[in-house]
């Protein structure tokens, strides 16, 4: 660069027990700048990013701002300083307005000191003043509890802007957003850009770094490997830099044909959600559902798995009907469900990589309400070592583990229930591209051994490497079937989703 930087990261180190996290890592960002920082999970980027806000201590290194060596030992000295982060969870109270959550602790207020009242007029004209600067068509004083996810991200951002903030950090910022968000989220990143905004961008998802970042930075191992200007590199080069190795294929191939049809689901409904949706799977395919956010996808699997209210319809196995009138009749059916949100959904965050593999299989475990911890440890270590999963023990709390090893403690459970039907709902969200190959064989694995799979996604790219047939659903009803994949396009996809 040739104009002092924004910000300048030097020599950031940080180790937990066991654990080098980051071992001397240099970061800079310009005014105007948007930065990709990109790295397997692991590699030591929310590390980083949280010494920055304020949420974690350094051992060693120095944060200099403006030219100005900072001592961030807060998220408030963070914004002090002028950096805000927005996490991949935002930090909004629901039940308030937009306005409130901008302004929330700094209020806009009138009077003398020690009298002084909030002027919610002042503070309400501020905050559309601030949401209209990011192109927002909703009113301040919206419950932010009825919003969009975009919506919800766009008080975010102006919250950040209120306090003054000129470093943003975004942490995976078009994880949860349909196609079109997306594109509207890279226009407001860069009209900030253009007012002179500092940007890290943390994201997975590769594709969007030519879109919107000028530079990459990557971490490996809690070290810098590598940095260039967007230009200057390519995917595979971002890939190979990030996870050390060649990747061959980004969709593994699967040998093998399909076999017979062993789901029928019939006129399956559920509320206003999924109206008459019906369609067979069949051993040795993986069977897609995809559509825009709201198209009925995930509650169709939802209703599978008995985690909502069926109002009609038939669903059977091998021949066999079945009535999943709830979770737990679901997995006796056989039937596994890799949620959407796995942290809310598919793990228990406080207890360890045991217990989570175990819960569905306790009864397995067990001998007169004992658990048998001995069968319980050997089958838990069988998995961890077969599905690769990397954990410093059996005993460590899965909200330690990176995303794509949390999967993997999710789909091992219903591996040791030896589920015949597994449904993922959005397996790779916030999962780094070396992990999401694993995940992806692990997937062709059991379509090959002639299990059910089915995958609901909204990343085109995903559902057209990985699927043999896709099901395209809009308001509820399936608007399109495409029985080979090959044939399929993202426009041809996104045609019928509009339909």
């Amino acid at each position: 660069m040739t104009t002092p930087p924004l910000l300048s990261m030097e020599g950031i180190a940080k180790s937990y027990p066991g654990v080098q996290a980051l071992a001397g890592v240099n970061l800079e960002l310009g005014s105007g700048e948007v930065l990709a920082l990109l790295g397997e999970n692991g590699a030591g980027k929310s590390t980083l990013m949280k010494i920055l806000g304020g949420a974690v201590r350094p051992d060693a290194g120095r944060i200099v701002i403006d030219g100005v060596e900072q001592s961030i030992r807060s998220p408030l000295d963070a914004l002090g300083a002028g950096v805000a982060v927005i996490h991949q969870e935002f930090n909004l109270v629901p039940a308030l307005g937009a306005a409130d959550n901008i302004f929330l602790g700094q209020e806009v207020a009138r009077g003398p000191a020690g009298l002084a009242w909030i002027d919610r007029g002042a503070q309400r004209r501020r905050a559309q003043a601030l949401l209209a600067r990011l192109g927002a068509d909703f009113d301040a004083d919206a419950p932010c509890r009825t919003l969009s996810v975009a919506r919800q991200q766009l008080v975010e951002i102006a919250k950040a802007l209120a306090a003054g903030a000129r470093i943003l950090v975004m942490d995976e910022p078009s994880a949860a957003l349909t196609t079109p968000e997306v594109a509207a989220l890279h226009d407001v990143i860069r009209e900030l850009r253009r007012e002179g905004t500092g940007i890290v961008y943390v994201s997975h998802r590769l594709e969007e770094i030519a879109a919107v970042c000028d530079r990459v930075e990557v971490l490996r191992d809690g070290r810098n490997v590598g940095g260039a200007s967007v230009a200057a590199v390519n995917r595979s080069d971002l890939i190979r830099m990030m996870v050390g190795r060649e990747l061959v294929e980004e969709f593994p191939r699967r040998s093998g044909t399909r076999g017979d049809v062993r789901l029928v689901v019939e006129g399956l409904t559920g509320g206003t959600a999924v109206r008459g949706v019906s369609f067979e799977a069949r051993a040795g395919e993986v069977l897609a559902l995809t559509g825009l956010v709201g198209s009925g996808r995930t509650e169709v699997l939802r209703l599978l798995f008995g985690a909502d209210r069926r109002d009609s319809g038939t669903i059977h196995l091998d021949g066999r009907p079945v009535d999943p009138r709830s979770p737990r009749a679901a997995i006796a059916a056989g039937i596994g469900l890799l949620p959407e949100d796995r942290k809310l959904q598919g793990l228990v965050l406080g207890l360890s990589v045991r217990e989570n593999f175990s819960l569905p299989s306790l009864a397995r475990f067990s001998r007169a309400g004992v658990v048998r911890r001995g069968d319980e440890q050997t089958a838990c270590a069988g998995a961890i070592t077969a599905l690769r999963i990397k954990t410093p023990r059996q005993e460590t709390a899965v909200r330690g583990l990176s995303g794509g090893n949390q999967q993997k403690v999710v789909l091992a459970k219903w591996l040791e229930r030896h589920c015949e039907v597994l449904l993922f709902d959005e397996p790779t969200r916030g999962v780094d591209v070396g992990a999401k190959v694993e995940i992806y064989q692990l997937m062709n694995d059991l379509a090959a051994a002639g299990k059910v799979v089915i995958m609901v996604s909204s990343d085109l790219p995903e559902v057209l490497g990985m699927a043999d047939r896709i099901l395209v659903m809009h308001d509820g009803r399936i608007t399109g079937r495409i029985d080979d994949a090959a044939t399929a396009t993202q426009e041809s996809i996104m045609e019928l989703a509009v339909t």
